[in-house]
């Protein structure tokens, strides 16, 4: 059990450090390709921050492991709502002003209630699968056409903020994006095959190691970008990076592993941990409307949300101590 333990560790830190430089050198190429430094926080950075679990759940789905990709995708959009946005509340309380997250939210909502219907019959089909990936595209376009008509947003002021530490030289801002994607692809083979490992050891299903280890670990990221973002007070660009992270989760990493490797979906995804993410991204829809305009996510609220992810992992730990 040491060697796949090892193999766990190293394939996270490798793929967290993997998945900064691949983010950074591609928010660079765009810069310095002219795209809109709204766009720029809206797609590249919005999914970027969710390659670990793409490079992951595809592997993962391409070896026959569909259930650490369908766990991990899952797993990691109620690490990114309860654990990481309630850290970064109870730190410093997260107010939204961007009009364009608040028009992200309730498209947020519609898509984890759509994916219900995908697989609340117990299977993904490719069918399924394509339909999530089209749901994407046309997410994308929409925020895409959203970004360039958009006047100043306070997401584009804090975006630039950011984009001032990128790298200057283009040959730079490459070479990062090669060497991030590429270690990106590797540390995510050494981590997939550590978790199989450790599943078989304990005797539980692919899913629960999806769900707990490899879904905290890919959206490492994510807390580190949150985190950074509440310190500073960009509230906006913390909310972004997760709802851009877990529209991407829901519908382009699912989609492409079940285009992949059609899978059975277990009953405990459909019945317990659906519901979760989808009473967490309900939550998250409500804390950032507001009558006045301002929606927010305070101290109490975010303490709440750490309340609910530390009860459901406690739950899935005793889930892999019983089995």
């Amino acid at each position: 059990m040491a060697l796949p333990i090892l193999m766990i560790v190293l394939g996270l830190i490798v793929l967290v450090w993997s998945a900064d430089l691949f983010v950074d050198g591609a928010a660079a190429l765009a810069k310095h390709w002219g795209m809109p430094t709204l766009l720029i926080g809206m797609l590249v950075v919005g999914f970027g921050t969710s390659s670990p679990e793409l490079t992951v759940s595809a592997l993962s789905a391409w070896e026959g492991n569909p259930g650490i990709a369908l766990g991990n995708a899952y797993g990691s959009n109620i690490t990114n709502i309860a654990l990481i946005l309630g850290l970064a509340a109870v730190i410093k309380p997260i107010e939204v002003h961007s009009k364009i997250i608040k028009k992200e939210l309730p498209i947020l909502f519609c898509v984890t209630l759509f994916v219900f219907l995908q697989i609340y019959d117990g299977q993904l089909t490719r069918l399924d699968a394509v339909s999530e990936l089209l749901v994407f595209t046309g997410v994308m376009i929409w925020m895409a056409h959203t970004g360039k008509n958009q006047q100043i947003d306070t997401l584009e002021i804090e975006m630039t903020q950011e984009l001032e530490d990128l790298p200057t030289s283009h040959s730079q801002a490459l070479l990062w994006v090669i060497s991030g994607l590429a270690l990106l692809v590797i540390s995510s083979q050494v981590l997939v095959s550590g978790a199989v490992k450790i599943a078989h050891g304990l005797g539980v299903s692919d899913v629960i190691i999806g769900l707990t280890i490899v879904a905290v670990g890919t959206s490492l990221p994510e807390l580190a970008s949150a985190v950074a973002a509440a310190r500073k007070g960009e509230d906006d660009l913390a909310l972004g990076n997760i709802i851009g992270s877990n529209l991407f989760n829901t519908l382009a990493v699912v989609g492409l592993a079940g285009i992949i490797h059609p899978m059975q979906i277990p009953t405990e995804i459909v019945w317990r941990d659906w519901p979760v993410m989808a009473v967490l991204t309900a939550s998250l829809f409500f804390f950032g409307s507001s009558k006045t305009g301002l929606g927010s996510i305070k101290r109490r609220e975010g303490a709440g949300l750490l309340i609910m992810y530390l009860s459901y992992t406690v739950y899935l730990i005793r889930t892999i101590m019983s089995a």
